[in-house]
């Protein structure tokens, strides 16, 4: 009993003294690097954070574009995830983002991960894009049978790896994919048409959607619309770990 009383008096003046060795903090956690610049709507980039920051790989964020830090292939090569969320049109888009197409996909093709919401997504294609995919894409809403035929913010139907799902969709891309592609298509729409997908780009890998899995409640509040049931976090985490963790 003396000896134990004697280990706690020594605990406690350790800890008293700030002499306790330091826990392992463990490795540290991956890095995504998030746009937010005139490619992207305000807010977008923050719920992309969060669905990184909250998916299973917890994701710590650095915010990239001509206010944060700088897109270069020294900031690139720190990073494993280069993430492009939701924005204007795509020609205003790609018009901000032209600069860095070069640099985004030689990181890629050397095994960086691209994830690209909605804008992003269209960005992933070729007309115009980082030509990122086996294919391109094209603007679902003028598709004949799309659940949504403008770009106003909608509450529509699509279907996540076969199972019936509702989200926030702004005026999405569809990917056209060429025949033989090897992806992971992980949404489709109402007409069957590829709404999300993960697949391989040389050494590197490209997550994209079309429909807003990111979204969170204030989106749909903000637009007059009804977020019970609509708001799935689990979606945009299936995408994310999809991509980076080469998952069927």
């Amino acid at each position: 009993m003396a000896g134990r009383v004697v280990a706690v008096v020594v605990l406690a003046v350790l800890v008293a003294l700030g002499g306790m060795p330091a826990a392992s903090a463990g490795p540290p956690r991956p890095l995504a690097l998030v746009y937010r610049g005139p490619a992207t709507v305000p807010g977008t980039a923050e719920s992309v954070a969060e669905v990184l920051r909250t998916s299973p790989s917890r994701f710590r964020i650095e915010y990239v574009g001509p206010a944060d830090t700088p897109i270069t292939a020294e900031t690139l090569s720190r990073a494993t995830v280069f993430a492009q969320p939701g924005g204007p049109s795509l020609r205003r888009a790609w018009d901000a983002m032209r600069p860095y197409a070069g640099l985004v996909r030689d990181w890629v093709a050397a095994g960086g991960n691209y994830l690209g919401f909605c804008v992003g997504g269209y960005l992933a294609g070729a007309t115009p894009g980082y030509n990122l995919l086996p294919g391109d894409t094209y603007q679902y809403s003028a598709t004949p049978g799309a659940s949504v035929r403008d770009t106003r913010a909608a509450r529509s139907p699509m279907l996540w790896r076969g199972r019936p799902a509702e989200l926030y969709f702004q005026d999405p891309p569809a990917f056209d994919l060429v025949a033989g592609h090897r992806a992971t298509v992980l949404g489709t729409y109402v007409g069957g048409e590829i709404a999300a997908l993960a697949v391989d780009f040389g050494r590197g890998r490209v997550g994209v959607t079309g429909p807003h899995v990111e979204a969170d409640n204030s989106w749909f509040v903000d637009d007059g619309l009804i977020p019970f049931g609509a708001v799935r976090p689990d979606l945009a985490h299936d995408l994310i770990e999809t991509t980076v963790h080469r998952l069927p």
